[in-house]
């Protein structure tokens, strides 16, 4: 595998950082760093992006994709990383996107691939329930054909971002009588549809982030499923690998690294900085060997990709490795911050200008109780244990 870049990639690496540098708006790096961005503020970078062509590096070009080989995908990440730019949301573009160009029928695509590439569409994932999470097989919402409809009664959870979307890509039960992974099926949702209700569901970094949906007599049309019926678990593990690989977010872990050396400089232990303690600075190296070795693991599977093969189990590997790390950070974090890492203190919350400390320290504590998920969702880490076990391991 060769990772030196060619002078082809460098002149791309700089086409990227000058557009990044002259088109990413300022006013989204103080919205971003006080956790308080609108719907509008996610979307403002995606439909810059749109207008240039590159929102949508990893689809077809026939789709609306760049035809970036893999070296260049992976400039763009690092570029975007090293800028701080906003993350893209992954729901539309990363998820049920490469679902729709790859099992839709032609009229599907027509339908909604333009508008996931311009943003005029936010999507949702329906796949937790209460009690159906890691053992997403048990899943209980039901899907009943009624002439051209099917009526849909059941609930979801920890639905990310539900309280903007438009629509729901959703895992359904739409037969009873065989084992459980041949009776689902994935249908879309519009979200306006009547007999959809949702909640929010307020996170212990005091976030409104996740909701619970609950759907009660909803009349879906029929052309809105995807593929064959009580075949969505082949769409939903194929949407899944794809998620579990982009989890891993290696090139802003490694901004946040940065970040976090940048925090201990400033911070002093007995008169001197804390990255100079033996027992810090033991904690950042072996974070950055860690590092080290999920970026090559996340190029090796990309080398897969560019000669044709989907991820596999290793996208497994890459989400529960990339996620720890992600946890780590966060947690070394809060620990060079102090007592300046007051919990209860919100960045855009009421009184927090009164709060002593630097302003790295704003937003540590949020960072560290939110980042408490990343180990859950996309597929609990025991689950991708369980799947390297299998797949790879052959236990």
């Amino acid at each position: 595998m060769d990772i030196e870049f060619s002078p082809e990639d460098l002149a791309f690496r700089d086409e990227v950082r000058d557009f990044i540098k002259e088109n990413y708006p300022e006013y989204l790096r103080e919205k971003k760093s006080r956790q308080d961005m609108s719907k509008e503020d996610i979307l403002a970078w995606h439909k810059i992006l749109h207008k240039k062509g590159w929102v949508a590096p990893h689809w077809p070009k026939e789709y609306g994709g760049t035809e970036w080989n893999v070296t260049q995908r992976y400039i763009w990440g690092e570029e975007s990383a090293r800028a701080e730019t906003s993350p893209l949301l992954p729901f539309g573009l990363s998820m049920v996107g490469p679902v729709i160009f790859n099992y839709g029928n032609e009229e599907q695509k027509a339908k909604y691939l333009p508008r996931i590439l311009s943003g005029e569409d936010w999507w949702c994932q329906g796949y937790s329930e209460p009690g159906s999470g890691s053992d997403l097989a048990s899943l209980r919402t039901r899907a009943v054909r009624d002439g051209d409809d099917y009526v849909i009664n059941g609930s979801k959870t920890w639905t990310t971002l539900a309280q903007h979307a438009d629509w729901m890509f959703c895992l359904v039960r739409t037969d009873t009588e065989v084992k459980p992974q041949e009776g689902i099926s994935f249908i879309l949702i519009d979200m306006k549809t009547p007999g959809i209700t949702v909640r929010p569901i307020i996170t212990i970094d005091g976030g409104h982030e996740v909701n619970e949906v609950f759907l009660e007599d909803v009349r879906v049309p029929a052309e809105n499923m995807i593929g064959e019926e009580n075949k969505g678990w082949t769409y939903a593990k194929f949407l899944l690998g794809n998620e579990r690989s982009g989890i891993a977010g290696v090139a802003r872990s490694k901004k946040a690294i940065e970040r976090l050396k940048s925090i201990a400089t400033a911070e002093t232990v007995d008169g001197e900085p804390l990255i100079k303690t033996d027992s810090f600075k033991r904690k950042i190296a072996d974070l950055e060997i860690d590092l080290t070795s999920l970026e090559f693991t996340e190029l090796r599977t990309l080398a897969q990709e560019s000669k044709g093969k989907g991820p596999g189990p290793e996208s497994s590997i890459l989400k529960i490795k990339g996620t720890e790390i992600q946890q780590r950070i966060t947690e070394l974090t809060v620990e060079a911050v102090g007592n300046y890492a007051y919990p209860f203190a919100s960045p855009n919350g009421e009184g927090s200008n009164e709060l002593p400390g630097p302003d790295y320290a704003l937003g540590a504590s949020q960072g560290y109780f939110n980042m408490r998920k990343t180990s859950i969702y996309g597929g609990s880490n025991e689950i991708q244990r369980n799947i390297i076990a299998k797949a790879v391991l052959g236990l």
